[in-house]
């Protein structure tokens, strides 16, 4: 068994501009990086990022580097991941997962697909945050002269009637065959005026909204998502669900259209594949998006990403999030128009 060692770095990094949710606003985000090495391998070195979300993430907690420090040294003991131990630390347990795989591989390139060949990108969607009219008007209009094919807005922050008049602007100039849009409220809307404000939305040919009420109101969701004129996704309500039977259970009561997975909050990768998985033999569609990771967690979400979905993904997923810090780390991908790419080391 080899030897490992891991070391931990915490890192704060600033945004370039406001990160507004319905939750609230991002300046700054702190990520811990593990580095792992073995005595019988000089020279290499496996790095993961582990970045938990305040507020939201179930492993977001006052002591996360204690916790994970605990965590490193037990895969230090073991010489692997105890997946049980670490089943509600997801944001952990994709951080040790992506520099074990990464100290594995000898490479970035975690999986051997076409996309960690270089050989194709997977199309995202341009995320706009929440801000004045102005504001989102304006990134809007950025995202579209980039040419983004698919725009997510966060909604919920500003008047209602403002969002509306934003959606009414995107589809005055460009046909639902021209650009789809995506609506993520963050749990923004009151139950009780939930279906009003998705019947509004819905003469916007809207592709899908995510988590338009507060979670765990399954009965309250499992309504919605049957009498929505549009297609709901489910983010927040997956987020501390880790035992199959659960994930199951709440698929079979609430039956969205679709779950939006981010490792760091749903699992890791392993939990992934198996909402994924679960999803599938239930009819109910899935893409999965970053968690504001810098570009290390970013190319790991990407890398699982590719593996999943396979060599011809043309469902925009959510990995549009490497361009937003001032000071991120350099990995080998890049924004090509609407497609993140990765560029293979030679």
């Amino acid at each position: 068994m080899e030897r490992y060692k891991i070391s931990i770095t915490p890192r704060t990094f600033h945004f370039k501009q406001p990160a507004g949710t319905s939750r609230g606003t991002y300046t700054t985000r702190t990520s811990w990086f593990v580095e792992l090495t073995a005595a019988d391998a000089p020279g290499r070195l496996g790095v993961g990022e582990c970045a938990p979300m305040p507020d939201l993430s179930c492993d977001a907690r006052p002591d996360y580097g204690e916790r994970l420090r605990a965590f490193c040294d037990m895969f230090e003991q073991q010489g692997l991941i105890d997946y049980d131990a670490m089943a509600y630390y997801p944001s952990m347990l994709f951080g040790l997962e992506t520099a074990l795989l990464n100290f594995q591989r000898g490479s970035a390139a975690l999986f051997d697909t076409a996309f960690s060949r270089g050989e194709t990108g997977i199309p995202i969607n341009g995320l706009v945050w929440m801000g004045s009219y102005e504001e989102m008007l304006d990134r809007m209009e950025e995202k579209i002269k980039q040419g983004f094919r698919c725009i997510k807005l966060k909604i919920g922050a500003i008047d209602f009637d403002a969002e509306t008049a934003l959606l009414k602007r995107i589809r005055e100039r460009f046909s639902p065959r021209e650009m789809q849009i995506r609506l993520d409220a963050n749990c923004a809307f009151p139950y009780d005026q939930a279906l009003y404000k998705l019947e509004l939305l819905s003469q916007y040919a809207i592709h899908s909204i995510e988590q338009p009420i507060k979670t765990r109101r399954w009965g309250d969701m499992a309504e919605l998502c049957r009498d929505s004129p549009l297609p709901i996704a489910l983010d927040e309500e997956l987020i501390g669900v880790n035992d199959t039977e659960t994930k199951a259970q709440m698929l079979n009561i609430i039956k969205p259209a679709y779950i939006v997975l981010k490792p760091s909050l749903h699992g890791g990768m392993r939990g992934t594949e198996e909402w994924i998985r679960l999803a599938g033999e239930r009819g109910i569609g899935s893409w999965i998006t970053s968690a504001l990771e810098s570009n290390v967690g970013l190319n790991a979400v990407a890398q699982l990403t590719a593996k999943m979905y396979g060599d011809r993904i043309t469902m925009p997923q959510g990995l549009g999030t490497g361009l937003l810090y001032t000071d991120n780390i350099d990995m080998p991908i890049e924004m090509r128009n609407d497609s993140v790419w990765f560029k293979p080391q030679q």
